[in-house]
C-alpha cells in the first residue's frame, strides 16, 4: 500500500467527478482506508487526510528472530514499525552524513529482513519536526514515502523524541502526522497535485 498514492487516488476520483463525496474509502492490500479530501478555491482537491490505521511494532513476520549472527553487515539500532508495509527507522544526529545509497541497501539486504524492508533515516530538528530520508524496498532512494513518514512519527513518539503530532520533512515535501490517542490510528495529511495526464493503450 502506498500512502502517497492513496491521496492521489482520492484527488483523481473527486476531480474527475467519479464521486461528489469528500470522504471516500479505498480498499487496499493493507485494508480499507478512509480519505477526507480538502479542496481549494477552484473546487479541486489540493490535499487529503488519510486514516492509515493502527501501527504495529510486531516484527515477527518481517524480521529474523535472533538474526544478528546471520547478518552480513552491522545494522544500527532502530525501531521497527509495520504500517501495512515494513519499516525500520534509524535516528541520527546529522542526516546529511548518511550515505543512503550505500547504507539503505546494505541494511535491507543484511539478512535481518528476509522479504526486504523500507529503511528510514531520521533526524529530529525540533519537538514537532523530523527530517527523514527513505530507502524503499524494491525501488531504492525515493523522494518521499507516506507509510514511511507514519513509521518515522511512530518511532519518534515511542522513543520519546516527539509528541503524537509531528511534521515529517522529506526530500519531496512534507507530511503532517497525527497519532491520535482516542482510536490509536495514524492520520496522515499531505498535498495531492496533478503532474500530467495521458493515455495508455492496453
Amino acid at each position: 500500500m502506498c500512502g502517497n498514492g492513496i491521496r492521489c487516488v482520492g484527488k483523481y476520483v473527486y476531480d474527475h467527478s467519479l464521486t461528489n463525496k469528500k470522504t471516500v474509502t479505498v480498499e487496499t492490500l493493507a485494508g480499507i482506508k478512509t480519505i477526507v479530501l480538502h479542496t481549494d478555491e477552484t473546487g479541486m482537491v489540493d490535499s487529503a487526510t488519510v486514516d492509515m490505521g493502527e501501527p504495529s511494532t510486531d516484527a515477527g513476520k518481517w524480521m529474523v528472530s535472533g538474526g544478528e549472527g546471520q547478518m552480513s553487515v552491522k545494522v544500527p539500532q532502530g525501531t521497527f514499525v509495520d504500517m501495512g508495509s515494513p519499516h525500520y527507522v534509524i535516528f541520527t544526529e546529522d542526516i546529511n552524513t548518511v550515505k543512503l545509497e550505500e547504507d539503505g541497501p546494505a541494511i535491507e539486504r543484511s539478512g535481518l529482513f528476509p522479504d526486504g524492508c523500507n529503511i528510514e533515516f531520521a533526524q529530529v530538528t525540533d519537538d514537532s519536526t523530523i527530517r527523514a530520508r527513505v530507502w524503499e524496498r524494491g525501488s531504492g532512494i525515493t523522494l518521499a514515502c507516506g507509510t514511511g513518514a507514519c513509521a518515522v512519527a511512530v518511532a519518534a513518539r515511542l522513543t520519546g523524541r516527539t509528541d503524537r503530532q509531528s511534521t515529517i520533512v522529506m526530500d519531496g515535501g512534507r507530511l503532517h502526522i497525527d497519532w491520535r490517542k482516542d482510536d490509536n490510528h495514524i492520520y496522515m495529511t499531505g498535498p495531492a497535485a496533478t503532474v500530467f495526464e495521458g493515455e495508455i493503450n492496453l
